[in-house]
């Protein structure tokens, strides 16, 4: 579903008027597209005469450094003190990639009592109505699509150079696994039509998303597809589960599971899969789906998440035994759906 505030353009655009200090906020443990979204955004707006600052709430993953403007991110957890200043001065606070303040973690707590204006671009389904702005759409490939169609709205095309471009296409590619998926709109091949005229070496921009990992990451995807991965054909699902020894013992670094989910989708019969992964507080779970199966509403019904109708995310406070356990038990509820495609 499509949502833009009334006046958005109009507003907006004399809001950029004049300087402002605007802070962009990605969600935690944030992946490529919430990395090239935000510094996509934040390459535009200093082009636009702003004084900007991209917040992390934590790290992310180092395949992602080479974006232009990576540089100057400042992360919540290892710089707590810039990132609470450039919060309480900001006049403008961007929410990119995500709408709900509770995917920000422990920056929640500052950047909800900002008395800042609240601008949201983003293309999960839309739970936050407490910012000023949005431009939303769930159908979008990604956040960095929405930026593109930022600019747009503002008629400012003509300020995009290569720095935006890169970013921006990095954004699509890896929320779209080079157009695997969240890609049906035609839309989205036009934005990247029009990127590509930058002279942008997409070739070198897919290998910094695909090639540029550890050795330890590859041990890693191994033992996790080897050891770890378990199939049940009558519910067409399968899981990963993963330890924190097991993270240890493979040197794990924030990212190094990126599309792992993903992986057991290749099976013939498989619609469903998770990864369970233990953290010190809780279990983290993503889930993935093929066809019509919603991991949205699983997610939010079952595990304090949401998402994407194929792709989502959860949590449990139980061990991470237990979780799979409550997993499991949960599958004959919806052999229905299941069996529907």
């Amino acid at each position: 579903m499509k949502h833009i505030s009334d006046n958005f353009t109009k507003e907006v655009d004399k809001l950029l008027s004049v300087t402002n200090n605007i802070v962009i906020v990605t969600h935690a443990n944030p992946d490529a597209d919430a990395i090239g979204s935000s510094l996509g955004l934040y390459n535009f707006l200093i082009k636009k005469g702003q004084n900007v600052q991209v917040i992390t709430p934590n790290s992310y993953p180092e395949f992602l450094w080479w974006m232009p403007g990576n540089k100057s991110i400042v992360n919540f957890t290892e710089d707590k003190k810039i990132a609470i200043e450039k919060i309480d001065k900001a006049q403008i606070i961007f929410y990119v990639d995500f709408n709900e303040t509770s995917r920000i973690d422990k920056l929640e707590k500052y950047v909800s009592k900002s008395i800042a204006i609240k601008i949201i671009i983003d293309h999960h389904p839309l739970f936050n109505d407490k910012a000023d702005y949005t431009l939303s759409d769930d159908k979008a490939s990604s956040a960095a699509e929405l930026v593109y169609e930022f600019i747009a709205l503002l008629n400012n095309i003509n300020l995009i150079d290569v720095e935006i471009a890169k970013c921006i296409f990095a954004g699509i590619m890896a929320d779209t696994g080079c157009f695997s998926y969240n890609s049906s709109k035609s839309r989205t091949f036009e934005i990247v039509a029009e990127l590509l005229k930058f002279n942008i070496n997409k070739d070198e921009i897919i290998s910094n998303l695909y090639d540029n990992f550890s050795s330890d990451r590859f041990r890693f995807l191994g033992y996790c597809l080897n050891e770890k991965l378990k199939i049940f054909p009558e519910y067409h699902t399968a899981i990963i589960s993963l330890t924190k020894k097991e993270l240890e013992k493979f040197n794990f670094k924030q990212g190094d599971d990126d599309g792992f989910v993903n992986y057991p989708l290749s099976i013939k019969g498989i619609i469903f899969s998770a990864i369970f992964t233990e953290k010190d507080k809780n279990v983290k779970i993503s889930f993935r789906s093929k066809g019509s199966f919603a991991t949205n509403k699983f997610a939010k019904q079952n595990f304090e998440g949401g998402g994407h109708i194929n792709a989502s995310g959860g949590k449990s406070d139980l061990s991470l035994e237990e979780a799979i356990e409550k997993f499991v038990c949960l599958l004959p509820n919806y052999k229905n759906e299941l069996d529907e495609d």
